[in-house]
């Protein structure tokens, strides 16, 4: 009976459709992580040994993300949360049955634009979604739930990839194009709409006759907090970023016939890490001063980034994935909740489209950017420019938050610290 309580209580803790998220999203990810690792040293091996062009193919999908994000995430403000995921998960699903059936180069690069049409459109509704159906005091928790589902891919994916990439990586594209079909079930019998109904409906009148409806622009002058948050988060994206493609060659060329398991250990470790502490350590640092917690975080991805460039030994790059973990917990999930404590209910879909601009911008420049200071300096070179993103940006973000984090009142406290945790 006792057991039978627990695990009712657990179950009725979220939302049915945050479970559908925290499922799909476990179950697409692992997919995924067992792409993403060996991607680039797929294609350089298609290519016959080209850095470039599979840095330019893994960066089309980010660009294209980037893109077509503002759009999608105005449409999910205009037309609804479901409709657009739904959309997605069926674009995403194709491109992977896409990649699967590839041969060519231009056919890499169609299947590549076509799966960042499906990520832009997904991801701001299904963030704008979890604004809308739960309450700013347990956001933060949400958002942290949903890191530690997207680390059960990083866990487990990278392993199953080496085991099945290596073999035929044909079959991992097609197992993808399953998972997102499974999502898409999932999403369509069992999550709800959930726009607000103030902001459903197309036009003016959708939103009253206050100017702040879906029309609204999103400038710099009106909006410059979300920006300058978005702005100071590229160089964590730009690490990342690096992590899916120069790190593979990096330690290819350092560590020679042991760099396939040694990114696949060093990836399997930091999700493993993260899926277990990412909720207990969202927890204990809640506390904890804001603008501090921003500086530490940075402080550990620097040290990450010189990591991964000049450690000489495997037990440094676990060291450095250790403190990988602890950097991404303590940057990650807060922020989004940040976004969501500024959006307003209207644009709730725009400002996660704007927010995640900076992912993609680091994912979609940062390859090609960095592949070229990879083939002229090397890979210590890379991580070394990466080291000094983050430590001035870093500063930059501390003064930031130290200066919004100041709550008025004592109802502010909750809303305010958050987005000091970005």
């Amino acid at each position: 009976m006792w057991r039978r309580g627990r695990f009712a209580g657990l179950a009725g803790r979220y939302d049915r459709a945050i479970w559908i998220r925290l499922v799909g999203t476990a179950l697409t990810t692992v997919a995924n992580f067992m792409i993403r690792p060996f991607m680039v040293l797929y294609l350089y091996d298609k290519l016959e040994g080209s850095v470039l062009l599979p840095m330019l193919i893994v960066g089309l999908q980010p660009l294209t993300s980037m893109f077509v994000g503002l759009w999608g995430g105005g449409l999910a403000d205009k037309y609804g949360r479901k409709p657009l995921m739904v959309g997605a998960l069926i674009v995403n699903a194709a491109a992977m049955a896409g990649f699967a059936a590839s041969e060519e180069l231009w056919h890499f690069a169609l299947f590549s634009i076509l799966n960042g049409v499906g990520m832009s459109l997904f991801y701001p509704a299904a963030n704008a979604q979890v604004a809308d159906i739960v309450g700013p005091e347990r956001r933060a928790e949400v958002f942290a739930a949903l890191h530690a589902a997207f680390n059960v891919g990083a866990a487990f994916g990278p392993m199953l990839g080496l085991l099945v990439f290596t073999w035929e990586p044909k079959i991992v594209f097609a197992f993808s194009a399953v998972t997102f079909v499974a999502y898409l079930a999932l999403v369509l019998r069992y999550i709800p709409e959930t726009l607000p109904p103030k902001t459903a409906g197309a036009g003016a009148d959708a939103a009253g006759a206050a100017a702040a409806g879906p029309s609204e622009r999103l400038t710099f002058r009106g909006h410059g907090l979300l920006f300058a948050m978005t702005g100071l988060v590229i160089p964590i994206s730009l690490l990342y970023a690096q992590v899916e493609t120069v790190l593979p060659l990096h330690l290819q060329t350092t560590f020679a016939d042991d760099y396939k398991m040694m990114l696949t250990t060093m990836l399997s470790m930091n999700g493993l890490i993260v899926m277990l502490l990412q909720i207990p350590v969202a927890r204990w640092t809640e506390s904890w001063a804001t603008h501090r917690v921003v500086l530490l975080s940075y402080g550990l991805l620097a040290c990450v980034a010189l990591g991964y460039g000049f450690a000489p030994w495997f037990a440094l790059l676990l060291f450095a994935e250790v403190l990988f973990s602890f950097g991404e917990m303590l940057s990650g999930p807060h922020l989004q909740k940040a976004v969501s404590m500024i959006a307003p209910e209207h644009m709730r879909g725009r400002y996660f489209s704007v927010y995640s601009m900076n992912m993609q911008l680091s994912r979609g420049l940062g390859p090609v950017a960095f592949g070229v200071v990879f083939e002229l300096w090397g890979g210590a070179a890379a991580f070394g420019v990466i080291a000094g993103l983050l430590l001035v940006a870093g500063v930059a973000q501390y003064g930031l938050v130290r200066g919004i984090s100041k709550p008025r009142s004592a109802s502010e406290k909750g809303a305010l610290k958050p987005a000091a945790e970005a």
